[in-house]
């Protein structure tokens, strides 16, 4: 995933597009470029590393003139991390400059042809190939050749492009690869997503797959890589700057833990009905009865998104009395699927742009299934395709590690769960209870938060030791992976994630004296034999970290450190046990001195396979 920013109007627009980089560079930071036109003509500076680099080299050369432009933030698929891989690229004879997300599948059989052509290449990207091929086939008319360009590439694509032959033109497309045209006053910016945008204008338009989009100050025309006319619908941005501002927190990553008690009662905002006990989710209600008929839940989701889609699975069993499978997103349309007449899947993703999810989604529509999904991005992909679903609500996620997103999951997974038992075989007094103790969830989470000094005096002991064990068993052996998933991302800790009893076959042998493991030992069904679990790996020298019920005083004597959780129905605790652990990466993080909110080798959303 990368970042794309463009503008075409009556500002300088050097300032706009690097005030863009900064929004979008959670999207990718491993290089950055702008192009500008000029009196001078087309002017392109690109940096390594981050857009604070691109910012100091363009101060060093005075700044560059101009109303038109395009900017990106990049990270890498094709060719290593160069100035000479770095966006924009441009080709050599037509004046034309292109930024790109996505990756071109057939790009090399199109260089050989381009080389054949006389084209020389300088880097060793995709995208360059692009911005030569459009120059080979531009006469003069840069919208047209962008759609004969498109219609030769096989792949995912989000494109800005630039010529100096049409200095007041830019010209977008988009296909599996996000992409909104933001229309201000005799003025329109092009990005990724909506906070590049939201600080210059709330009006803006999505662009479909296969979408090609002309701009100028005078206004936009939209088409099909076909040039088949269409009339998009503008929309408003459901966004506000102040929600991707960072404000007295050190880190976004930070902000969103600390936010979760908030996202989670909007997640919840208008969706219980007190007075009879049942869930309103108005996005289902047209397929209420396919859902009652429905014979198995598939989910799917790659990453965190996957850990609550794994939560979901016992979800939809438990309470919604339904059987329920959970699945890589990437592994799922490889193998063949059944999907037999009767089968709901539930697309889950935080960006609604997941290229894995949005290619299962589309092949269990394909077999027959019921679509339904659970995004975060209003107006997103999956949001697009699916024949229904449930929004969370918790606001932008700028932190690349994910974490009110998956509460959020977790919440709305919870909330479908129930709005599908209570029209099966769960009673009105069991729904009642279980409503009642959800909407407890925020104000349980904001006691959680009160522990996080503790938390990060807990985190200091073992911030050193370099292997780490997460173990739980039933609704929490998925948060142990999620666990063991946020302590990798950010603080290039190496961990593991699994059900307790699992450790006993192969792991056990991992355990040395003074290695962590984090234990989610909650008052549950299976607490007696977590406890045993905890015995093992004592005995073989481990450092037991408990996660435990408040007044468990018990676990103190098998545990070397507790960080408690407020006591609720085991189905609920999730969103509980989960928040220590998010604490806990945090503040490991930061120990170790790494970049939290921007983490090593990944991006926010990978929109591509």
């Amino acid at each position: 995933m990368c970042g794309i920013v463009a503008y075409v109007g009556g500002k300088r627009a050097e300032p706009l597009l690097i005030e863009g980089l900064k929004r979008l560079e959670y999207r990718g930071y491993d290089s950055a470029g702008v192009a500008l036109l000029t009196d001078e003509g087309m002017k392109i500076v690109r940096a390594v590393g981050r857009v604070a680099n691109l910012e100091d080299k363009l101060e060093n050369l005075g700044g560059l003139q101009g109303t038109v432009g395009l900017a990106h933030t990049r990270w890498a698929t094709h060719g290593g991390v160069t100035e000479a891989n770095a966006h924009p690229h441009r080709d050599d004879r037509s004046g034309i400059c292109l930024v790109h997300n996505g990756i071109i599948e057939n790009y090399a059989a199109l260089r050989t042809y381009l080389e054949e052509k006389g084209h020389r290449f300088h880097s060793e990207t995709d995208t360059e190939v692009l911005a030569m091929l459009v120059g080979e086939l531009y006469e003069g008319d840069l919208e047209r050749a962008v759609q004969a360009a498109l219609r030769e590439v096989t792949g995912a694509y989000a494109i800005a492009v630039i010529c100096e032959r049409e200095p007041g033109t830019i010209v977008c497309a988009r296909k599996g690869s996000p992409l909104i045209v933001g229309v201000g006053n005799s003025e329109f910016i092009v990005a990724s997503d909506a906070s590049a945008i939201v600080a210059h204008t709330t009006q803006a338009v999505t662009l479909e797959d296969y979408n090609v989009c002309k701009v100028t100050r005078e206004g936009f025309r939209t088409s099909t890589i076909d040039d088949v006319e269409i009339t998009p619908k503008v929309m408003q941005l459901e966004l506000d700057l102040e929600q991707i501002e960072l404000g007295t927190f050190s880190h976004f990553m930070q902000k969103e833990i600390f936010e979760q008690p908030k996202a989670l009662r909007n997640t919840l905002r208008g969706r219980i009905d007190e007075y009879e006990g049942k869930v309103v989710l108005g996005g289902l209600t047209s397929f209420a009865k396919d859902l009652v008929k429905a014979h198995r839940v598939l989910l799917t989701g790659q990453g965190t998104a996957l850990h609550a889609a794994m939560i979901g699975r016992y979800l939809m069993e438990d309470l919604g009395k339904i059987p329920a499978t959970a699945e890589y997103a990437s592994e799922f349309r490889y193998r063949n699927p059944i999907i037999e007449d009767g089968t709901v899947v539930i697309a889950v993703s935080q960006s609604g742009e997941t290229a894995d999810t949005l290619a299962a989604l589309q092949e269990a529509k394909d077999r027959g299934a019921l679509a339904l999904g659970v995004v975060n991005v209003v107006g997103s992909t999956i949001s697009r395709e699916t024949d229904a679903g449930v929004y969370l609500r918790v606001g932008p996620e700028i932190g690349v590690a994910s974490t009110k997103a998956f509460t959020g999951q977790v919440t709305a997974l919870t909330l479908v769960s129930i709005f599908l038992g209570r029209r099966r075989l769960m009673s009105a007094e069991r729904s009642m209870m279980l409503l009642e103790e959800l909407k407890r969830v925020p104000e349980r989470i904001e006691r959680v938060l009160e522990q996080d000094r503790t938390i990060k005096r807990v985190t200091e002991r073992y911030v050193e030791r370099n292997n780490w064990l997460f173990l739980g068993r039933g609704y929490n052996y998925p948060v142990a992976m999620e666990g063991a998933l946020k302590l990798k991302e950010i603080s290039y800790i190496h961990a593991e994630g699994m059900p307790a009893a699992e450790m006993k076959h192969g792991p056990i042998a991992l355990i040395d004296e003074g290695m962590p493991a984090v234990f989610i030992a909650n008052r549950g069904p299976q607490y007696e034999k977590v406890m045993s679990n905890i015995a093992e790996v004592r005995a073989r020298g481990g450092h037991v970290i408990a996660v435990a019920t408040e007044g468990d005083e018990h676990i103190k004597t098998v545990a070397q450190d507790v960080l408690y959780v407020p006591d609720c129905p085991d189905c609920l605790s999730p969103m509980l046990t989960v928040v220590p652990l998010q604490l806990m990466a945090y503040h490991a993080a930061v120990l170790r001195g790494h970049d939290v909110d921007k983490p090593r080798n990944l991006a926010k959303s990978v929109t591509v396979e």
